[in-house]
């Protein structure tokens, strides 16, 4: 172990000039400083000026930019999102055209009574009817309605005596739609008026 007192400082280090602090200003100096109000009065010279002109020319482009960017984002995630509705309500539409042949039959065994109420049949022809509704396929054309050739196709027309306008006489084929979709036009027998 040493001896040395750590107490003890060297003459050189601890002088009163050293710790008085930074040596005294002129007074010249003193009378030169600016204030912030000076600062900020003064006259800009024409190249600071000019550099200002120019970073505020700059800064409006980039907010043009950025602007211009922002609307075509918009624009973007506008369009996606249609596209999106579209992609979705075809492939609903693939999927419920599909379905309209088995709905045919499940329509034909049910009028030869072949989906007797309990059957297993029966359940099942229902849970495919539900799955039908709930992708939103709707079924029109019946028999006393009104013939519209937009949404019915006359396979035959039958003059009927008392009848005043055409009417829907017998249904050969189920329509169905999907929203505005037509999936498929109603096929019907067409009493016209008799002449």
């Amino acid at each position: 172990m040493t001896d040395k007192n750590f107490d003890e400082v060297p003459e050189d280090e601890g002088s009163d000039a050293a710790a008085s602090g930074p040596a005294p200003q002129d007074d010249a100096s003193e009378a030169e400083e600016l204030t912030i109000d000076d600062i900020l009065s003064a006259e800009q010279t024409a190249e600071a000026a000019a550099e200002d002109h120019a970073l505020e020319d700059a800064e409006n482009a980039l907010l043009v930019d950025l602007k211009r960017l922002q609307a075509e984002y918009a624009n973007y995630r506008r369009r996606t999102e249609e596209q999106r509705h579209i992609e979705i309500a075809r492939a609903k539409g693939e999927v419920a055209k599909g379905l309209l042949p088995v709905l045919d039959d499940l329509a034909r065994a049910e009028q030869h009574g072949d989906l007797a109420e309990g059957s297993a049949f029966s359940v099942i022809a229902e849970k495919l009817r539900s799955v039908v509704d709930r992708l939103g396929v709707v079924a029109y054309g019946a028999a006393g309605e009104e013939f519209d050739p937009q949404q019915h196709e006359a396979i035959f027309q039958q003059p009927t005596p008392g009848a005043t306008t055409s009417t829907i006489l017998e249904v050969v084929e189920v329509g169905y739609r999907l929203g505005d979709v037509e999936l498929r036009p109603a096929k019907v027998v067409v009493a016209v008026p008799a002449e």
